[in-house]
């Protein structure tokens, strides 16, 4: 928990240093959806918070684990006690930088490659993650789907249900940001 109020001071922390240069989250979720012979499932966080440097293409984002809601609340029990053990692994974390140079001041849709880390379940992958930044009027819109292997972030599936859990589950970003002020 430290390390997570550590990242968050300095993220946040340095953004009055360049805030003509920040956005923030104003909306936005961060949804998964993994297919299964069973049933499938799917799961919506809106909690997120993030912040994205224009200046240098800079980003990160965080989402409490317990935030994501599920249709069936015992899917969202299951998926916080036996999967992400969210009372150990409080939060999600991204933090990177887009690759490709962009004109914020500039309306228009841009297809980016973002480099960096995921940190699901306390375990931190590097990442290369597309997606597409949508600037309009003073708004950007981050958009983003990619897949999570659950090994790679040591999620385990015990093997009574290792037949109706997906390996792998599909994340879709949206996020709306808006210069910090």
């Amino acid at each position: 928990m430290k390390k997570i109020l550590l990242l968050l001071s300095i993220v946040f922390g340095t953004a009055t240093l360049y805030s003509q240069d920040l956005y923030k989250a104003i909306d936005g979720s961060i949804a998964f959806f993994s297919e299964t012979p069973m049933e499938n499932i799917d799961a919506v966080n809106k909690t997120l918070k993030a912040l994205l440097n224009t200046k240098n293409g800079e980003m990160a984002f965080v989402v409490t684990n317990v935030g994501f809601v599920f249709d069936k609340p015992l899917m969202g029990e299951h998926f916080n006690e036996n999967y992400m053990e969210s009372d150990k692994y409080k939060v999600s974390i991204f933090k990177g930088k887009i690759t490709e140079t962009i004109d914020y001041t500039k309306n228009g849709e841009h297809d980016v490659t973002v480099l960096g880390s995921l940190d699901v379940h306390g375990v931190s992958q590097e990442r290369s993650i597309t997606g597409k930044v949508l600037v309009k009027d003073g708004t950007i819109i981050l958009n983003s789907n990619f897949d999570i292997k659950l090994k790679d972030h040591k999620i385990k599936i015990p093997k009574i249900v290792t037949e109706n859990i997906a390996e792998f589950v599909n994340v879709k970003v949206n996020i709306t940001l808006t210069q910090k002020k």
